[in-house]
């Protein structure tokens, strides 16, 4: 693929408040769009906030909890565009409160649906067509407390170190076929913005979608190929 063509961008969990930034950000670039969700309508107004036009982006509907409604999302994908080029996925959720004498089984494996599954789903049905082209990015955003879990939050911590390991695990898989897996820590995505509207020293540490977008737009670059299996910390002013 030449340095300078638009990429080929799958965003999965797109009608987020961080999908909606990563698609404004990637749009920008005049990135071909791959919107992935569950509402076919919601991934519209999405798109159209972004400025894409029509030929520009596809909605992708699938529940990527199931392996084989990942695949389709995929060959949706594939159909229109023909390739994968970058695959920014965002699904997720936090459910926790309780402490681990009390945890329901059934949440945890919600919290494991959500963070594991869908991520081993969509990256088997994405990367081996990324290994064949020689060129490929895999991003996604984690938690400190994945490695430094808070008292009361076991299902969300299991979940995401799950996810780290096994994105780290491909990123040692892929390494030297021009496809790099990396990811972002978050402590708390600051969605309204409080951090400079009303600063105090609990939101010092919190990241706004923008910034992660921004530093998914750089990891996804060219420029970045010799950047894989990194955790990246976007809370560093705390």
């Amino acid at each position: 693929m030449p340095a300078d063509a638009p990429h080929v961008v799958l965003v999965t969990g797109a009608t987020g408040a961080l999908g909606r930034a990563v698609v404004r950000r990637f749009a920008t670039d005049r990135g071909r769009l791959v919107l992935v969700g569950r509402h076919e309508d919601r991934l519209r107004r999405v798109a159209d906030a972004a400025g894409l036009a029509a030929d520009a982006w596809i909605p992708a509907i699938g529940e990527l909890t199931d392996r084989d409604a990942a695949q389709a999302v995929v060959d949706t994908a594939l159909a229109r565009f023909g390739r994968i080029d970058v695959l920014v996925h965002l699904v997720g959720g936090w459910t926790g409160g309780v402490p681990v004498a009390d945890l329901d089984p059934d949440v945890l494996r919600g919290m494991l649906d959500q963070h594991l599954w869908t991520t081993l789903h969509i990256t088997q049905a994405v990367v081996p067509g990324m290994v064949e082209r020689g060129f490929g990015r895999v991003l996604a955003v984690t938690s400190p407390f994945a490695s430094s879990p808070a008292p009361k939050g076991a299902s969300y911590a299991v979940a995401k170190a799950a996810q780290e390991t096994l994105l780290e695990t491909l990123s040692r898989e892929t390494a030297g076929t021009g496809v790099t897996v990396n990811l972002v820590s978050v402590r708390t995505i600051d969605l309204r913005h409080e951090r400079e509207t009303e600063p105090t020293p609990k939101n010092a540490t919190w990241t706004t979608p923008e910034e992660i977008a921004e530093t998914f737009a750089s990891l996804a670059s060219p420029a970045s190929a010799a950047i894989t299996g990194a955790l990246i910390p976007l809370d560093g002013r705390g």
